[in-house]
């Protein structure tokens, strides 16, 4: 069986005029890749494709604005942690409430379970089978059936394990793993008995160590191929834009709270804010061919799908992370962060695939939060909620999910009822230099219109870099889901378009 569906439409030569991947793979959500051709069978545009709506800001409205946490956690089956904290923490400015320390610290510690699981998940079954079974290999072996077969079943029983325990822990400190119940405005629900803890230390170590593995894992089957670090160092895939992404007070990666950093092309500061400042400084392009808005930078501009320090195109992620702060917090994770800027050629980092590397590096940051609050004898105390007093106005909360930054702003009516609901979702805010990589991607790699299978999953590789989720990302205000039907011709000229404006 094909891993995607690959279509194409001929001009009057014979030649493809149109190549179409419906759908694409290996991500959260819906999305096809419009290839469009010359003469010469070379690219002239290449569109990445959201064709679905989903309006959870319009169904939103009206809805008292504690239910918010346990709402938005259903946005996405993916990562429901990131919605429902960084909704928690926007209820915390809505009620003014600041959680007490043992409340936020059992809030990153399920937070830092989640982004271990969440990364080993796109590191061995989504972006991983491209590299680890090999990006021209048959479509039936891009998967976890491949993984299997070429890494062996104890690594993939040590990835399914690891995975089930941190589920474990996130179950007993949320309610639920997938839908996670536990945040409240100004703390959480519940406290994390001193048993439980001791019962959950050895994970401590365990996750550190499968991170370290992870590591090597990487550097034994990606690094160590020269034709793999082609790849990802290929003009291909890089382009040289803004970065955005979350660091503490010593500009070190943050993953839970912290303010918003955004580094030039060059690497350099252009701008820090509080999550409370964002509407100051990103603003959202629309374009008539996708449901999926595009943010820019306000100060910089709308410049259209555009690199360099002009452009006001910006990404999330983990590689616009590590290009954001100046270093880890935490000892290995420094020692895997050193590695890939010494090995990349210092910062800023612009080649998308190199997510991939940076999304282990974060791998072992997570694990080491996770072993730190597990041993911190704070975690056990029984301090866990501040209760909220003051009447809800505006609240603006944002988290680093593992896709990129994660915004969510409410406003209520003095009851608490929601009136405003505006999420920005890190795939999103990614949303413009994914379609530039796609359709970079396309025009590097197709000529004369010659096509194969590898070659087109060469192009998707383009966006599974950034661990795209398009159920988050496709959102309307005010729920209006305008309609474009087209038609074409044999010969693929346009023929006819039937609009539907709401």
């Amino acid at each position: 069986m094909s891993e995607n569906s690959a279509s194409t439409a001929t001009g009057g030569n014979g030649q493809p005029r149109r190549i179409t991947i419906d759908p694409i793979t290996r991500l959260e959500g819906h999305g096809k890749i419009d290839i469009f051709l010359d003469g010469a069978g070379d690219v002239e545009r290449a569109y990445f494709q959201v064709p679905e709506l989903r309006g959870f800001e319009v169904f939103c409205l009206g809805r008292p604005a504690e239910d918010m946490p346990q709402i938005t956690s259903r946005i996405c089956g993916v990562c429901p942690m990131a919605h429902h904290l960084a909704s928690a923490k926007a209820l915390d400015a809505l009620y003014g409430v600041e959680p007490p320390s043992t409340a936020r610290k059992i809030r990153e510690l399920a937070y830092s379970a989640f982004t271990l699981e969440d990364h080993a998940l796109h590191v061995f079954l989504l972006g991983g089978p491209d590299f680890i079974v090999g990006p021209d290999a048959p479509p039936a072996a891009r998967n976890v059936a491949g993984v299997l077969q070429t890494v062996g079943l104890d690594v993939v029983k040590k990835v399914i394990g690891m995975r089930r325990r941190l589920r474990e822990l996130t179950t007993h400190l949320c309610g639920k793993a997938g839908h996670p119940v536990f945040g409240l405005p100004g703390g959480v629900a519940k406290a994390l008995a001193p048993v439980a803890r001791v019962s959950f230390l050895p994970l401590a170590e365990e996750g550190l160590q499968f991170a370290l593995f992870t590591l090597q894992v990487f550097r034994d089957l990606v690094l160590r191929n020269t034709d793999y670090v082609k790849l990802i160092t290929s003009d291909a895939y890089t382009h040289r834009t803004h970065y955005m992404g979350m660091v503490d007070s010593d500009n070190r990666l943050n993953l839970y709270d912290g303010r918003i950093r955004v580094v030039g092309p060059d690497g350099k500061e252009t701008a820090k804010f509080a999550a409370k400042d964002y509407a100051s400084h990103i603003a959202e392009h629309v374009e008539p061919w996708s449901y999926v808005k595009f943010p820019y930078l306000r100060n910089v501009g709308w410049k259209g799908f555009s690199e360099g320090a002009d452009s006001g195109v910006y990404s999330v992620a983990p590689l616009a992370r590590l290009n954001v702060c100046d270093g880890m917090a935490t000892p290995k994770a420094q020692e895997a962060y050193q590695e890939y800027v010494s090995t990349l050629g210092g910062k800023p980092v612009h080649f998308t695939l190199a997510n991939h590397w940076a999304r282990v590096v974060e791998m072992v940051y997570a694990a080491e939060r996770l072993r730190d609050l597990l041993t911190d004898p704070e975690i056990v105390s029984p301090d866990i909620r501040s209760i909220p007093s003051a009447t809800p106005a505006v609240g603006i909360g944002a988290i680093e999910a593992p896709r990129g930054t994660l915004f969510h702003h409410y406003e209520t009516d003095e009851r608490g009822l929601i009136t405003k609901a505006n999420l920005i979702v890190a795939t999103q805010n990614n949303a413009a230099r994914i379609a530039m990589s796609v359709e970079k991607a396309a025009k590097s790699l197709i000529h004369r219109g010659e096509v194969s299978d590898g070659l087109l999953n060469r192009i998707e590789m383009a966006f599974r870099a950034y661990d795209p989720c398009m159920g988050c990302a496709t959102h309307s205000l005010p729920g209006a889901m305008p309609l474009i039907a087209s038609i074409y011709d044999v010969s693929g000229r346009l023929v006819r378009q039937i609009r539907r404006s709401a």
